[in-house]
């Protein structure tokens, strides 16, 4: 491909249109965009004649969003690709990692075409950034760390990827300080946690040795927090106090924070300015069977907020499709978040925080320099792509269309 192309007639979000101040839709414009060397170079009306002879490609008034990140999936776990299993029932987490062992081990494809197939669907579903967490524990040593890293070779030039070493038998109760640390030097540049309480039996020690691994590996940390309430309030207190203390502001991430979601909300508040000092992360799958983290709140208060699908056909759960979309959507459906300007925000936590058009409607993305990161979409504008799960007809990535065509 030339490094120089030029997509035409392709729609971008203007602004908001509003009657009587109330805003009742979007405004767009078909514009004609010059990707060069990865990057948007220029953009210009539709109605404007290009003057070079740059080769092009037609969008048809395709609706051009920013590509989706997807922050929480385990690319070692997915059964896709394998038979049809549905979840044995468990009594507890315990239980429930002695069953995933048995499990994993015993299918008939490798992680690599697992993950390799799971991978395929995010391309489609316009994603091109992942976060995966790979179990490491005695039994596998970095076996799947090796596997997921060979499947991620696979992609490379279509999506950009972190890795989180993740003790998901307990970073204490299975002994994997060591493996951890050699994880994050083969590969993974964040250190993985799951319930300091419940699953490691030590809150104060988990956590430290925790932010020790990410310190000495110069990594960040993405903490699983399952545990409820005051327990799991008490967990975030003080993971918050360790980051500022080790000087890891904006390197670290909870997800799941299910207590966030179940406490008062005037401690809730309170939790939220805790986390904006303390540069944390919360991220989401955004369940249906119980609550999750105060978003509005927390987005308000500074909180960096995101959504990512997790389970996608695995031990802990038969559903999942892999499509981040459509999880965004069911967050703005679960909150009741119908009107336009609320769903074409929604698109802020499957982006990075990128949205065509800014709370009161100011054109802010796409702009020259940006990254030809591009998602083109069969929708109108941001809040119909949310609202109706619209169609992904390509994926770009730095330029290049790594699924679909146009």
């Amino acid at each position: 491909m030339s490094s120089a192309f030029w997509i035409t007639n392709a729609l971008l979000e203007k602004g908001f249109k509003v009657d009587g101040g109330v805003i009742i839709g979007t405004e767009t414009e078909c514009s004609h965009l010059l990707i060069k060397d990865g990057k948007i170079e220029k953009i210009i009306p539709s109605n404007e004649v290009i003057t070079d002879d740059s080769p092009k490609k037609e969008a048809n008034r395709l609706l051009l969003l920013p590509s989706f990140i997807e922050k929480h999936c385990h690319l070692d776990k997915t059964m896709l690709g394998d038979q049809w299993r549905s979840v044995l029932p468990a009594n507890s987490i315990l239980e429930r990692l002695e069953i995933e062992k048995r499990v994993i081990s015993s299918l008939e494809t490798t992680i690599q075409e697992r993950a390799e197939k799971l991978l395929d669907i995010y391309l489609k579903s316009g994603v091109t950034h992942v976060r995966t967490h790979v179990d490491i524990y005695p039994e596998v040593g970095l076996k799947h760390l090796e596997a997921v890293k060979e499947a991620l070779q696979t992609f490379e030039g279509k999506l950009s990827y972190e890795i989180v070493a993740f003790p998901q038998h307990g970073l204490l109760r299975s002994k994997a300080k060591k493996l951890v640390s050699e994880a994050l030097h083969q590969g993974a540049s964040l250190v993985g946690g799951v319930d300091p309480a419940t699953v490691d039996g030590d809150i104060e020690a988990s956590l430290q040795e925790m932010v020790q691994l990410a310190v000495e590996g110069n990594a960040g940390i993405d903490l699983h927090l399952h545990d409820h309430d005051h327990l799991g309030v008490f967990t975030i207190k003080r993971l918050a106090q360790l980051t500022k203390e080790a000087g890891l502001q904006g390197k670290v991430s909870v997800s799941h924070a299910y207590a966030l979601g179940e406490i008062p909300s005037a401690l809730a508040a309170d939790m939220a300015e805790l986390l904006s000092d303390a540069g944390i992360t919360i991220i989401s799958s955004v369940p249906i069977d119980q609550k999750f983290p105060p978003v509005s709140l927390l987005h308000s208060q500074g909180v960096s907020f995101a959504v990512g699908c997790d389970n996608i056909f695995d031990v802990w759960s038969p559903f999942g499709n892999g499509d981040i979309l459509e999880r965004a959507s069911r967050l703005a459906e679960v909150l009741e978040w119908t009107d336009e300007r609320s769903l074409a925000q929604t698109l802020h936590f499957i982006t990075g925080g990128k949205t065509p058009l800014d709370h009161e409607g100011k054109q802010i993305w796409p702009k020259v320099g940006d990254e030809a990161s591009i998602v083109f979409v069969e929708a109108s504008c941001s809040a119909e792509a949310i609202a109706r799960r619209s169609q992904r007809a390509a994926t770009m990535f730095k330029g290049e269309i790594v699924s679909g065509s146009l």
